[in-house]
């Protein structure tokens, strides 16, 4: 009898990594099947622009303070025990796509669930967006520090109180998870 449980045990271990790595796989395939063309970037960022300007005290006056921001529309999240995420956006300097970038990374541990949500790299220096724009694949953590904040409805935003060089904000999260660390994030140039 012990030997059937642990047999049972394994095969229960074996469903839960076979479906997780299925999901993960669906997710990406269909993410990438379905790239956006930079058009279509474009005006998604244009949308998640206008909701920070206009839903979030004080992004108007924040964004005209920043010397580039990366906006990452629809970026979406699922795990069955493995995790993974994926979106495209664009970088903007002086208001203006100067690149396209994806966002993507993957995790392991106690997960379960899926979620879509806008992120938003803010860039408060100079040298953090010539830093970035060089990389040939910026990793969050390991490239360069970014600080999240994770935005409300009733949220505000003071430029006074931010001293960091990168800083991200995620808002617009709807799905079963919730999770607003970038850390480990792979951001990749796009060739549009």
């Amino acid at each position: 009898m012990e030997g059937r449980t642990v047999n049972l045990k394994r095969w229960f271990r074996g469903m839960f990594f076979l479906l997780a790595c299925i999901l993960l796989v669906t997710m990406v395939w269909v993410n990438l099947s379905s790239a956006a063309t930079s058009k279509e970037i474009d005006t998604s960022v244009d949308v998640v622009l206008e909701q920070l300007r206009t839903k979030v005290r004080g992004g108007e006056e924040f964004l005209k303070a920043t010397k580039g921001v990366l906006v990452l529309p629809r970026v979406i999240k699922a795990g069955l025990i493995v995790g993974g995420e994926y979106g495209e956006g664009a970088l903007r300097i002086g208001g203006r796509t100067v690149d396209y970038y994806s966002i993507a990374a993957g995790s392991f541990g106690a997960q379960i669930g899926a979620q879509q949500k806008n992120v938003v790299l803010i860039f408060m220096e100079e040298v953090a967006v010539k830093w970035f724009r060089a990389s040939s694949g910026w990793k969050a953590g390991v490239d360069g520090s970014v600080t999240v904040i994770n935005i409300g409805v009733a949220g505000s935003l003071d430029t006074t109180n931010m001293k960091d060089p990168i800083i991200a904000y995620v808002f617009g999260q709807r799905g079963l998870m919730v999770n607003v660390t970038l850390e480990g994030a792979k951001f990749t140039r796009l060739k549009k």
